[in-house]
This record gives structure tokens, C-alpha cells and sequence, in this order.
């Protein structure tokens, strides 16, 4: 099974975090995840961030900060999940792979039908 390089962003503003649903029809849909993508061979992953960000939610960020990292493996594939803090800046929220999103408090994450390979950052927030 092939390994997959993926990241997301980890916003927090006014002490909740940003999180967003998949769209029904996606991969992972009805999820909620760390919004993020895929990071195309030879981009930089901060780049690749950016650009995923912009082209998913039209967001645009700041300051990303290396957060961590783990591998998860899916039924049907694996990923290499990189996670980085960054600050908000703006966002129309127009959305081409979610349909919905939240600001939603730390503790109020596992609420939420959040994607298995975010569960390793939503741990790591509220140590």
C-alpha cells in the first residue's frame, strides 16, 4: 500500500480550533478533519498547505509552525499526516471538498466524527 504525503492545518483563534466536514460524495465523507491536502512530488510542504487551503476553502493563512507528525493507515490507503499551527487571516468559505465548518473549543472535539488520522492532533491539543 502506498503512502500518501499529506498535511493540515491546525487554526486556533479565540481558543477553538478550525475544523471542516467532508462533502458525502468525497473520500472520508461525513468526516470532519483539519482542513488540508495532498503535497504534490518535490512541493514544500508549508507550500502545499497554502495552496490546498486556498484552492479548498479559499482561506489564506499565516505563520505555519511544524506541529507534528504520524502515519495512518486506511482500509485502502496510508497517510503521512504533517501538522502545523497557523494563524487565520481571511476566508470567503467557499468550499469545494466540505460542506460545512466550525470553530468548535478543544475539549468539544470528540463531538465530532473527526477523521482517523486527525484524532493524533486532537490528542497532542488537549494535553
Amino acid at each position: 500500500m502506498d503512502t500518501i504525503d499529506v498535511v493540515c492545518a491546525i487554526i486556533q483563534k479565540e481558543g477553538k480550533v478550525f475544523i471542516a466536514q467532508r462533502k458525502p460524495h468525497k473520500n472520508l465523507g461525513g468526516y470532519w478533519e483539519f482542513p488540508g491536502g495532498k503535497v504534490e512530488k518535490g512541493e514544500d510542504p508549508i507550500d502545499a498547505l497554502k495552496r490546498e487551503l486556498l484552492e479548498e476553502i479559499d482561506m489564506i493563512i499565516d505563520h505555519p509552525i511544524y506541529f507534528g507528525e504520524h502515519h495512518y493507515a486506511y482500509d485502502s490507503f496510508t497517510i503521512h499526516l504533517m501538522g502545523y499551527t497557523c494563524d487565520f487571516v481571511s476566508s470567503s468559505f467557499l468550499m469545494t471538498d466540505h460542506d460545512a465548518w466550525a470553530f468548535v473549543r478543544l475539549e468539544d472535539l470528540n463531538q465530532y466524527k473527526m477523521a482517523g488520522a486527525d484524532w493524533y492532533f486532537v490528542d497532542l491539543l488537549n494535553k
